[in-house]
This record gives C-alpha cells, structure tokens and sequence, in this order.
C-alpha cells in the first residue's frame, strides 16, 4: 500500500476504525466464512452486517461470492499483505531514522 492513491488508503484506515469490522477481519484471517457464521458471533442484525461488510469490500479488504441464498467473504490476500509491508516500511524508517522513542502514558 503506498500513498499513491490516498483515497484508497483512507478507505482502508476508515474501515479498520470500527471494533467489529476489526473483529471480523480477524475471524477472515483464519479463512473464509459465510455471512451466517460470521453473524452468530455479533449482537448485530444482518442487515448491520450487510453494511460492514459492504464497507469492507469497498476498500477491497475483503472479497465475497455468492453461494445459494448466502455471502461467503474472505479476506483480500493482496491487500492484507500490502497493509501489512505499510507497518514494516513504517517501523523500517523510524528505526533506521532512529525515531522509535518510548511513550510515558500517565
């Protein structure tokens, strides 16, 4: 991921800013899952589980196919490991630029 698209690249953080959309990347990580399966583990609707997602596949997160009546989603292999290569590159700089300094919460 690289800031030549900064639209795409907001897209990506703005999705990722919401505690279930996270969880669900998390349970996508460890494989595909139908919209059923992921839906019994939120004290959502479906139709709020529709909108996530739909936010997610926007960005290109995640990916969805359709089987039968249900959605089966999966994360973006591509995309996760371009989100992925940010944070090292990120973490690369500030250690070579020796700009990692220690926090001090209060």
């Amino acid at each position: 991921m690289s800031f030549e698209n900064i639209h795409t690249t907001i897209s990506v953080f703005k999705a990722l800013s919401d505690l279930n959309r996270l969880k669900i990347i998390e349970m996508l990580s460890n494989g595909e899952q139908c919209a059923c399966k992921l839906l019994e583990q939120f004290p959502i609707t479906q139709p709020t589980l529709s909108h996530h997602m739909k936010v997610l596949m926007e960005c290109e997160l995640v990916c969805g196919r359709k089987d039968g009546i249900w959605m089966h989603y999966s994360l973006n292999r591509e995309k996760a490991l371009a989100l992925a290569g940010f944070f090292n590159n990120m973490h690369a700089q500030c250690i070579d630029n020796n700009a990692i300094e220690p926090c001090n919460f209060k």
